[in-house]
């Protein structure tokens, strides 16, 4: 198990719009080309119109590997990052729970 939230600090509101999009057709593909990749939650955070979250969850850490490897994902990157101005990674390490993060299937 492998799991990362990212955050995702966009420019003004017509780039959060274009990163909302962008987002969407990501996920699309990664639900049909990705079969490693149990989890990829996203969300805007409530207060902060221009702030989006990720929650990834991967089988292992080879298929993070192949989801950054991805044409899709390398697209989408290419597409985001001059919409944002700040973006955040965090590494978690699973401890106790219920569902993916634990280190169980959801």
């Amino acid at each position: 198990m492998f799991a990362l939230v990212v955050r995702f600090d966009c420019r003004d509101d017509e780039a959060a719009a274009r990163f909302d999009e962008l987002t969407a057709t990501a996920v699309q593909q990664i639900t049909e080309l990705e079969p490693g990749t149990l989890v990829y939650a996203t969300a805007a955070v409530e207060g902060e119109p221009l702030a989006r979250v990720f929650y990834e969850v991967y089988r292992d850490r080879d298929a993070f590997q192949a989801h950054e490897d991805a044409e899709h994902m390398r697209r989408f990157h290419e597409l985001k990052n001059p919409l944002l101005t700040a973006t955040r990674v965090e590494f978690l390490q699973p401890g106790p729970g219920k569902g993916a993060v634990s280190g169980e299937p959801a």
